[in-house]
């Protein structure tokens, strides 16, 4: 299938590592120009180089560092992305997760920081980036959330919690601006092969008095696919979904997790 990217500018943040460097790479595979953000100018920098060695072209490749819970930095990341490559047309979310801990074990800073990376972020960067979005022929945002809004886990209440309300915000702006012809969407992923994961998994072990082998088998005897996912796995929906082949589909809370999540809806 192709899935008419090629030409197409995007902006995908939190993309030095994980799910946001994965679905760049994604992107770039399709023939997009890629505005990718970090917090960390020098991880950013090693992605580009490292996405260049790729054999991907360096004029396709741009970046920006910086901390989107800053509405000045989602400020500036549309606007450079917007002068660099002539347009925003694919907007994908991504500021990883607020740390694991019980309600007891939190306090109104964690609170106030996590609402800050997992609602705020994303709704920075969509205010930024609307005025271009709506010049654009294909405009598409997909925000990077989670399965556990749907199913929540011990242990990550300032995630189940605080990401459901960014579902909600997509959900809204899909019907809002639906008439504008800009496609609102968000993909919730389970558990996959990445730093966040890994550091969960150290948690659950100190917690549990266990081995990081230990917990990892535990998730993957609940998941149907009796695996966790690749980044990879994750990042080709999400070029689907943000593409113009998935032209009739928004307002749409896809989980990627491998069947973990039970629920009819």
């Amino acid at each position: 299938m192709n899935l008419n990217i090629s030409g197409l500018n995007a902006i995908v943040t939190g993309a030095s590592k994980g799910l946001g460097l994965a679905t760049a790479r994604e992107l770039l595979n399709e023939g997009a120009n890629v505005l990718i953000n970090s917090r960390s100018e020098s991880n950013i920098s090693t992605a580009k180089s490292d996405l260049i060695n790729c054999g991907y072209a360096k004029n396709q490749i741009h970046t920006f560092s910086g901390d989107v819970t800053q509405n000045a930095v989602c400020m500036g990341i549309a606007n450079h992305a917007n002068n660099m490559m002539g347009g925003i047309d694919l907007l994908i979310t991504n500021s990883g997760g607020p740390p694991a801990g019980s309600f007891d074990e939190l306090d109104v800073i964690d609170w106030e920081q996590a609402i800050d990376l997992s609602f705020k972020s994303h709704l920075f960067l969509i205010q930024s980036c609307l005025p271009y979005l709506k010049q654009s022929k294909y405009p598409s945002v997909l925000t990077i959330t989670s399965f556990t809004i749907k199913n929540p886990l011990e242990n990550l209440i300032l995630s189940n919690t605080i990401r459901a309300a960014t579902a909600a915000l997509i959900k809204s702006l899909s019907i809002e601006l639906g008439a504008e012809g800009i496609r609102f969407n968000s993909i919730l992923p389970g558990w996959t092969s990445t730093d966040r994961v890994r550091n969960l998994l150290a948690y659950r072990a100190e917690l549990n008095d266990s081995s990081v082998a230990i917990e990892k088998n535990k998730i993957t005897d609940s998941i149907p696919l009796r695996r966790m996912a690749e980044p990879e796995e994750f990042a080709r929906v999400a070029a689907f979904l943000v593409s113009p082949a998935a032209s009739y589909i928004t307002g749409v809370l896809l989980n990627v997790d491998g069947g973990i999540t039970r629920s009819l809806f």
